[in-house]
């Protein structure tokens, strides 16, 4: 640190004008334990929101935090202000007390280490609160009341609390960042609310759809094709369907207008359409033809437009769902000759979709904006704008004196003179011998880690905007306009490439979803959602159920809960089992199901030398079999079954479970006796001689096990068996995810998503809703009668 004597003096000055003045208020005994308390809360805290917002975010570039994080990163900002305005409070008092003599003195320094807290939470603050862009109630406008009043006072603290010009200019920088962020969420929000684009577009896009499904119908007849032909025809808009122009009349009329309109002018040069971006992936050195997800990425944006629609209480007409179907199960399904390539290529496509719903409604950083002109804006001309601000304040401050202005911002702020690094030396020196030096290190370390905390927040936020879907769209927007002039610039070809390596390189968020076994250990600790482990969605999953919804679209498989699927291939099955899938109760279904499949499971180990077609097929019955476990354990809301009755039926299931394998094979059949020992104890306790609709629900699913595993060592070969689960398992989760014109499942889908980012069987839904899947009015179980299902 230097020679002992400059190393003394500088320890004695830090001492006597840094330290014991930041220190001072733990001079009064009486509060110095709930000062101290206090004080480690907030480094608690402090040290709590920096991890969670570094760590948090590594492993996914996306705008929307995980529920998680966001609930304890909320949390703790709620335990900020209380504390903060205590600590502010007790250092003010102490003010107070110093000044009796009539003269008002300037605030102490651990009141202005207190402000600054509140200053550099404030800027925290918009970095975790969902953005309600779309939000024209009560709601939206409720949070930004709250954060005007909180900036507002942290204003009246700053200029009419502090007296030296020094510290008004550092902490009026503070207050002016902070006033800028409230002044760009104010706006964002407006502008989004007011565009067509964004908040509005959902009534522009209906009478767009509704103007080329009659133009298309028009041409139906004159075009064929199919795969990538039909794409190439799409009329779905990306971006550009805002520009179009609409006159005011009666709604009746809207498509008559707008089709004036597009009769008047050149569309092609404001609306981009799906078919426009597929036609340029096949130009040569065209960006897109070497990566075909770009274009798909185009696909997942007009269609999370359509259903955004949904979300906002406009339902799909007959001619679009036909139009989708079309597009999706003959067109995107059928580019290609590898099934699980192209069933892979179109959960991808469906995952994107729901991400951009998520992060439309859920963001926490401004990237629906996400393009060249937002990002200059943003991140070039705000700046600029900020600095404006910031003279204004230091000009003001100091009466227009610039030479006294620069001198009072180091000799008013003590930290700036005796200089930060000088001081953390000198700080550690002393800091196992004095308490006051200890005391000091952990304000300062408190005031780091925000300052820090901060600055990735800012750095994060760019990279997100620079790396999203959002940006990469708006890129290609720019291409397709004007793909001559783009084609010709270097510039714009290498920039394309370079986020897409950067992309590549970042983890990329893959479609996954939540496994539970009634059976499978552990299950009471595991009782909330977030302990679970979610597992990457299997490409045998996502072919099974592209197959399945090809084959039901053309006819060949009626929509039930698996009744139809072992009535029509597996007579066999359907004598023994029918009993099962001849209930109304969809949830029901799924639990005896699941104690069915999970006893095979338990039965037939996983082994290395079965074939290709067994291992998918066990992987298909399995994965959906704990995944539906998990639907009705956390998730009821989603089902289309009674939410009431959907609970009491779970309930009622462990309930048994417990009564029969005990308490203690129940919740640890893994670490105490195997999960083997506990499927034989169900097996064994199963209700003899009594039908299955007077049977309960533990005993139906022991007693479908059983007769699974009688039909597996009958041939000796078990591969039959998880063949005829896997398509039964196949057919009830499509099953489910349709809602109809459930109104109340619509909005649990949406409340999901900022939840969960997407289960996946909103992923499901949201197929089944652009395609017009759904469950059948007249069950195909009923139309038989009882005695003909034995």
């Amino acid at each position: 640190m230097g020679s002992g004597g400059d190393n003394d003096t500088c320890i004695d000055m830090i001492f006597a004008n840094y330290v014991q003045n930041l220190t001072s208020s733990y001079a009064n005994k009486s509060n110095e334990t709930s000062i101290v308390a206090t004080l480690s809360i907030m480094f608690i805290l402090a040290s709590l929101f920096f991890i969670l917002s570094l760590f948090s975010r590594l492993s996914d570039v996306s705008a929307v935090l995980n529920p998680t994080v966001r609930l304890i990163l909320s949390s703790s900002l709620s335990l900020f202000l209380p504390v903060m305005s205590y600590l502010f409070s007790e250092a003010k008092n102490g003010d107070a007390t110093a000044g009796s003599s009539g003269q008002q003195t300037e605030l102490s320094l651990r009141a202005r280490t207190i402000l600054t807290w509140m200053l550099l939470v404030e800027l925290l603050r918009n970095k975790v609160e969902t953005a309600l862009v779309i939000d024209t109630g009560a709601k939206g406008y409720l949070s930004t009341i709250q954060q005007a009043t909180r900036v507002a006072w942290q204003g009246y603290l700053v200029f009419f609390n502090l007296k030296s010009s020094g510290q008004r200019v550092v902490f009026g920088f503070l207050w002016v960042i902070a006033a800028s962020q409230l002044f760009q969420r104010i706006t964002i929000n407006e502008v989004l609310k007011s565009s067509y684009a964004y908040g509005k577009n959902a009534q522009r896009l209906h009478s767009y759809m509704a103007h080329i499904l009659l133009h298309r119908r028009r041409q139906d007849s004159d075009e064929g094709g199919g795969g990538a032909q039909l794409l190439k025809l799409c009329d779905y808009a990306v971006m550009g369907e805002e520009e179009l122009e609409m006159e005011a009349g009666p709604p009746e009329d809207s498509e008559l207008n707008i089709q004036k309109i597009i009769s008047a002018r050149n569309t092609t040069d404001h609306v981009i359409t799906v078919g426009k971006i597929w036609s340029l992936a096949d130009v040569r050195d065209s960006p897109l033809q070497k990566d075909h997800r770009l274009k798909r990425l185009c696909l997942s944006f007009a269609l999370h437009k359509l259903l955004r629609r949904r979300f906002e209480n406009l339902r799909f007409t007959d001619a679009e769902v036909h139009n989708c179907r079309d597009l999706i199960f003959r067109g995107l399904c059928r580019d290609g000759t590898d099934k699980e390539a192209i069933a892979v290529a179109l959960f991808q496509v469906l995952r994107d979709e729901i991400l951009f719903v998520n992060e439309y409604y859920n963001s926490v950083l401004p990237v629906v904006l996400s393009s060249p002109f937002f990002l200059l804006a943003n991140y070039f001309m705000s700046p600029i704008l900020i600095l404006a601000f910031f003279l204004l304040t230091f000009i003001a401050c100091n009466n227009g004196d610039w030479s006294y202005a620069l001198q009072s911002i180091t000799s008013d702020n003590l930290l700036l003179h005796v200089g930060i690094i000088k001081t953390v030396k000198c700080l550690f020196h002393h800091i196992t011998t004095s308490p006051p030096a200890l005391y000091t290190t952990v304000d300062l370390a408190i005031t780091f880690l925000l300052v820090l905390a901060n600055i990735y927040e800012e750095i994060w936020e760019f990279i997100v905007c620079i790396l999203s879907n959002w940006f990469m769209v708006s890129l290609i927007h720019l291409y397709a306009r004007n793909p001559q002039r783009s084609r010709l610039s270097p510039t714009f070809k290498a920039i394309i490439r370079r986020i897409i390596w950067v992309r590549n390189l970042m983890s990329q968020p893959r479609l996954q979803f939540n496994q539970l076994s009634m059976l499978g250990g552990g299950f009471l600790p595991c009782r909330h959602p977030f302990l679970l482990q979610p597992k990457i969605v299997p490409k045998e999953v996502k072919k099974s159920i592209m197959e399945y919804l090809m084959n039901h679209i053309d006819g060949h498989a009626p929509l039930s809960n698996g009744w139809s699927t072992m009535q029509a291939n597996y007579p066999e099955y359907h004598s023994k089992l029918s009993w099962m899938c001849h209930n109304d109760n969809v949830t029901e279904v799924m639990l005896t199901w699941h104690i069915a499949t999970t006893i095979l499971e338990a039965k037939f180990p996983k082994q290395t030398g079965a074939t290709a077609s067994s291992q998918a097929h066990r992987t298909v019955a399995t994965t959906l079999s704990k995944y539906c476990a998990y639907l009705v354990a956390f998730k009821p809301e989603l089902l289309p079954s009674n939410l009431d009755g959907t609970q009491k039926m779970y309930g009622a299931l462990k309930k048994e479970l417990k009564a029969t394998l005990g308490c203690w094979r129940y919740c640890f059949p893994k670490e105490i006796v195997g999960r083997r020992v506990a499927v034989e104890k169900l097996m064994q306790d199963e209700s003899q001689g009594k039908l299955e609709g007077k049977m309960p629900l533990m005993c139906k699913g022991a007693r479908a096990g059983r007769i699974l595993f009688e039909k597996a060592t009958l041939v000796d070969n078990e591969e039959p068996v998880w063949e005829v689960l896997a398509h039964i398992w196949t057919e009830l989760i499509v099953f489910i995810a349709p809602s109809g014109d459930d109104e109340v499942q619509v909005k649990a889908h949406r409340d999901a998503l900022g939840q969960d980012a997407g289960e996946f069987i909103s992923v499901l839904w949201a197929l089944t809703t652009h395609t017009g899947v759904t469950r059948p009015c007249v069950k195909p179980w009923a139309l038989i009668p009882v005695e003909n299902l034995a």
